[in-house]
């Protein structure tokens, strides 16, 4: 999956769909990249919460401390059977809701890639299964699971997020250890729920999804 997603909507939308308690002084990304603020749902005694936080967890190797060069970040949890996710898949502290309107994949020639956009028929916003953790010296930051793609995301890509429907969200936050790596292996999202939206938008050309081109939209028709 490519590391670009986007949030679509206003605070409001936000809250009457996630029974937001607080949401504090967040401000909604036009879109985001690995190393920048998205947004992310966390409960804390029984409460939801947004907060902007950075998407990716930071990734500092021996050599890049040798080179001096900045920490790296992993976006995407691919492999929850991977030891480095112990913790996390343990500790239900640790798990988050990311909203996203949409996620985008690079589509095209090499040198000539554009971005194509995918969202769901059914649902204007949707719940990536995430997590989250507060890590000194970095700050708030969170990281989305992905999963073998259905067949409406090919060409663009083999893997796409783990997408939650509305019923599903309490069993992400708080189920068992097993119960969230199976998140993971289930099916995908069907095909023909998903919107696949091509633009002639150059990949690197830092545009929304068509219709979400500011910070700020008009409310969504959530139900």
């Amino acid at each position: 999956m490519s590391r670009l997603h986007a949030c679509g909507a206003t605070i409001a939308d936000l809250t009457a769909r996630f029974g937001l308690e607080s949401v504090a002084d967040t401000v909604i990304p036009t879109q985001t990249v690995e190393g920048l603020p998205g947004l992310a749902i966390f409960e804390r005694g029984g409460k939801r919460h947004l907060r902007n936080m950075t998407w990716g967890f930071p990734r500092f190797t021996r050599a890049m401390h040798t080179r001096g060069e900045e920490p790296g970040r992993i976006g995407l949890v691919a492999d929850l059977t991977n030891p480095m996710w112990d913790e996390m898949v343990r500790d239900t502290a640790y798990r988050c809701l990311i909203p996203i309107t949409h996620f985008g994949n690079p589509d095209g020639m090499p040198g000539a890639k554009t971005r194509t956009w995918f969202s769901v028929k059914d649902q204007p916003v949707i719940a990536w299964a995430g997590f989250c953790r507060n890590i000194p010296d970095h700050g708030p930051v969170y990281a989305g699971m992905t999963m073998t793609a259905n067949d409406a995301i090919p060409p663009t890509n083999d893997r796409m997020p783990v997408l939650l429907d509305p019923s599903e969200h309490e069993r992400w936050l708080h189920g068992t250890p097993k119960g969230v790596i199976w998140f993971q292996y289930r099916e995908p999202f069907a095909a023909e729920r998903m919107i696949v939206t091509p633009t002639e938008d150059k990949w690197r050309s830092g545009k929304g999804p068509p219709g979400v081109a500011e910070a700020t939209v008009p409310q969504l028709a959530l139900f």
